[in-house]
């Protein structure tokens, strides 16, 4: 049915989707976590990269198994998990799903057993919002107003995947016009691990992940929420990439070397992007004004400026791991077939130009008992600097402290990083973050963080240096395995412009949210779910917005059967755009939503899914918003006249 991931990583999601304003097609965590159900990782063998991948375990609790198993040897039961430091029931039963403890098997692994014993998968998933447009009224998008998406994947545990993907959305044609090859979009990726002294190969499409994001990180990456291990980055450098993102991956040949304790990874790509160009009077030459991030391909304005840069990526780094500590350094370099051309406004004096840009750092990390010691510097090619360092505290079997601090230059620009900052990518900002996680009994736990920084040069709406600060604190309890319900409230303050012209200045804005969420599973066929959420908003000189949302789930699962299903009836309120609350919603497989709600209205939506055999699933899903006064949904060629907004999804899988 739709796919389970754990509360923990909803409300990371939530996080994210929120500070970017914008939800991401990359679906390479969900799968990740389908392929660990599928084969769970054997905690007795695995090693330090293998639990990182889980993204589950913080860098201590990594060590203290690893220490468990040299002092102790090999697990015998599930149990004994409790018996590791640092290790809490939380943590165990959001692993259990994808680990298992078995004894080793023998058998060969090699390329060709890897090539015909695993499986293959073919998924289509096809997405419609039924109410036109104004872009299909006014014939300004040519194509189906359909949404399709096809993969084909071959995996062998986790040590062999390859595949291949097309991605049409909405209003792009079909085998006709611009897309006469069929899908707007194709991807292609080889991907193989432990090939004796190759540790990973990647040829097609690949994400690569550096240090702590400074320079580099295309993989899915949280900020700040209530889970503490999630402030340090933790990933392979290199990773396959199949989802239907068209800008945030590499094109190219990648491979990881690991010889003893030295592990070094060199990748090279070659990509055309889209971006929006202009003509340079002085140098006669196109300028590239700005990357379109989107995808779509849809309008003759879309079109015109689809693959118009093309772009040429080398990079690499070289770590060594001694086991409680690691020291790396990173570079990557890129050559772009147009010069980049620095924008107009002030707050993008310090913006990246030219045609070539290139970063390094140095990174590292250092376990001693219970503390975790882990950081980032980095330079760019002006030189701007960036520097990120960080701590994770098990100061008691109940009680973990974090800590992390940032400095990152108000020039300093790096193109795909993701660190851990308050701006979506590193750039001119200072801060102090500092969290904490109290267990003081087996069903109560308490997570709270503050996080106080500031902007040395100007932001978009932001014309003069600012400051913030953002705390939370949320109260979760969970006195059996029927019940969870959690509290959370979270306080935001920043600064933004106010008034125009000559008269404009700074005044603060105050984001307040209040949730409280229940989850109750009746028995092992039907469980509730249910959320309020208050949200406040306050921008200094002007009214208070406040923002309400309630919602119901209903969670159909009957043991030993081929159907299941998920219900939600949601009420939203709010006082406009400013005041939106964000909230996540089960899918199809592989598929998640965030929309953000505002306004006044009604949500639903229905989540089927039957299984007609071992091999062949289908998925259905109807989901519909209905506006209280309101006769226009959307802007732009994306308006619809009306109050309501149906869409349908339809999915299939094949598995032989």
């Amino acid at each position: 049915m739709a796919q389970d991931i754990p509360p923990a990583a909803e409300q990371q999601l939530e996080n994210l989707t929120e500070t970017s304003e914008t939800e991401t097609e990359d679906d390479s965590y969900l799968q990740q976590l389908e392929q660990f159900r599928k084969d769970p990782v054997d905690i007795n063998t695995a090693g330090e990269a293998e639990l990182i991948e889980l993204q589950i375990l913080s860098s201590v609790q990594v060590q203290k198994l690893l220490s468990y198993r040299r002092l102790l040897g090999k697990l015998v039961d599930i149990y004994e998990l409790q018996a590791i430091p640092s290790w809490d029931l939380v943590t165990i039963h959001r692993l259990l799903p994808f680990i298992t403890i078995s004894p080793a098997l023998s058998g060969k692994d090699d390329i060709a057993h890897r090539l015909r014993s695993g499986g293959h998968v073919i998924l289509l998933r096809m997405s419609q919002v039924l109410e036109r447009s104004k872009g299909f009224i006014e014939s300004k998008y040519p194509g189906s107003p359909q949404k399709v998406f096809f993969r084909y994947r071959y995996a062998y545990k986790n040590l062999l995947q390859f595949g291949i993907l097309g991605d049409k959305d909405a209003g792009e044609r079909f085998f006709k016009g611009a897309q006469n090859k069929g899908f707007d979009f194709y991807s292609f990726h080889l991907f193989a691990k432990k090939l004796g002294i190759i540790q990973a190969l990647a040829i097609g499409d690949f994400t690569v992940n550096l240090g702590q994001g400074l320079i580099q990180w295309q993989g899915l990456a949280f900020n700040k929420n209530a889970d503490l291990a999630s402030i340090k980055r933790q990933s392979p450098t290199l990773r396959p990439y199949n989802s239907a993102g068209e800008y945030n991956f590499h094109r190219g040949l990648g491979i990881t070397l690991k010889k003893r304790r030295v592990e070094t990874t060199v990748f090279a790509s070659l990509r055309k992007l889209n971006a929006n160009t202009v003509d340079d009077t002085i140098s006669h030459e196109s300028i590239v004004s700005s990357f379109l991030l989107s995808g779509n391909n849809r309008t003759a304005a879309e079109l015109a400026d689809r693959h118009t840069l093309q772009q040429m990526t080398l990079g690499g780094n070289i770590k060594y791991n001694a086991g409680k500590w690691h020291a790396g350094i990173n570079g990557i370099y890129y050559n772009f077939s147009k010069a980049i051309g620095k924008p107009d406004e002030p707050y993008d004096f310090y913006a990246m130009s030219g045609k070539t840009w290139y970063n390094a750092s140095i990174d590292y990390s250092y376990t001693f008992r219970n503390l975790h010691f882990f950081g980032e510097a980095a330079i760019d090619k002006d030189p701007d600097r960036a520097f990120i360092n960080g701590l994770l505290l098990s100061a008691d079997p109940r009680v973990d402290v974090s800590f992390l601090y940032r400095s990152i230059g108000k020039g300093y620009r790096a193109l795909n990083a993701n660190s851990f900052t308050e701006n979506s990518s590193p750039a001119n900002e200072k801060g102090f973050y500092m969290g904490i996680s109290i267990r003081p009994t087996a069903a109560w736990r308490i997570d709270a963080y503050s996080d106080i920084y500031k902007f040395p040069w100007l932001k978009y709406r932001v014309d003069a240096p600012s400051y913030g600060k953002d705390f939370l604190v949320q109260l979760s309890y969970t006195p059996n395995k029927q019940v969870e319900i959690y509290a959370r409230y979270r306080n935001e303050t920043k600064q933004l412009d106010q008034g125009a012209g000559i008269t404009n200045y700074l005044a603060r804005v105050r984001h307040r949210n209040l949730r409280v969420q229940l989850n109750y599973t009746f028995n092992r066929s039907l469980s509730l779910r249910n959320r309020e959420e208050l949200a406040i908003y306050k921008l200094e000189g002007n009214d208070t917005g406040k923002g309400f949302l309630s919602f119901f789930d209903f969670l159909y699962r009957p043991l030993l059967k081929p159907y299941s299903g998920i219900l939600r009836l949601q009420y939203f309120e709010t006082g406009g755009y400013d005041a939106r609350i964000y909230a996540y919603e089960n899918d199809v497989l592989y598929g998640y939503s965030i929309p953000a709600f505002y306004d006044k209205g009604y949500r639903y939506y229905l989540t089927l899914n039957y299984d007609m055999t071992k091999k062949f699933s289908a998925w259905f899903r109807w989901a519909q918003t209905i506006y209280y006064d309101k006769d226009r949904i959307g802007s732009g060629f994306d308006e619809i006249r009306g109050s309501r907004r149906s869409e349908i999804k339809l999915q299939v899988r094949y598995i032989f």
